[in-house]
């Protein structure tokens, strides 16, 4: 925890900032000069290879934290999926505060560890999930980021932050086959589509045993 004058140090050089979809965030924090929180909305995680193919690697949600700490390598980039509010502020502050507080070196570890094992989640999905399954386990990402409280048995509305062409390119698969998995978790009675952007989500229970996730 910080102590309160860390806290006001920090707080004297923060800047909270909006930006709409398809804003490309890199353009306003520059990784090796500035960190960030997303407070809210989905950032998309981009490489392009040197022909121009391009592929969404991850997704990041309130509370993520947008920076590469002791690295200046990044060959990623990040673009508002949606509308995005970050708290920015300028990276050499916080290393100073890393220097003098441990801990706050810890909770970037964890988060780094989490995205780590988010990360190989996604590799099995897309290596040996079918294509219902992989749709259905974007779902479930989608829907525990944005509540990480919520119970398995309650049906509840969500918005898409990604569209169809997108989530294709996310889960390696086209756009035709991402439409035709909605379309059967549909009939299947695990979820409505209210519009192509939003969804309602029947039972998160349902949902998780559709891409194969133990609900626990």
């Amino acid at each position: 925890m910080l102590e309160p004058e860390q806290l006001q140090r920090l707080a004297q050089h923060t800047v909270k900032s909006a930006h709409p979809p398809k804003t490309d965030l890199q353009t306003k924090v520059d990784p090796q000069k500035t960190y960030a929180n997303v407070l809210s909305g989905v950032v998309k995680l981009t490489k392009t290879s040197r022909d121009g193919r391009q592929q969404i690697v991850g997704l990041q949600f309130a509370p993520d934290f947008m920076g590469r700490p002791y690295s200046t390598n990044n060959d990623t980039v990040a673009t508002a999926s949606t509308n995005v509010r970050l708290c920015s502020f300028p990276a050499a502050m916080l290393d100073e505060l890393i220097a003098e507080t441990p801990e706050i070196e810890r909770r970037i570890f964890q988060q780094t560890m989490a995205e780590l094992d988010e990360a190989r989640d996604w590799l099995f999905a897309l290596g040996r999930k079918t294509a219902p399954e992989k749709v259905a386990s974007f779902l479930v990402l989608i829907a525990t980021h944005a509540d990480p409280e919520r119970s398995g048995d309650e049906g509840f509305d969500m918005d898409l932050p990604l569209k169809r062409a997108e989530v294709a390119d996310f889960l390696g698969l086209t756009i035709e086959t991402v439409s035709r998995q909605m379309t059967k978790l549909r009939r299947d009675g695990v979820i409505d589509v209210i519009d192509r952007n939003r969804i309602h989500v029947r039972s998160l229970d349902d949902l998780r045993h559709a891409s194969c996730v133990e609900t626990g």
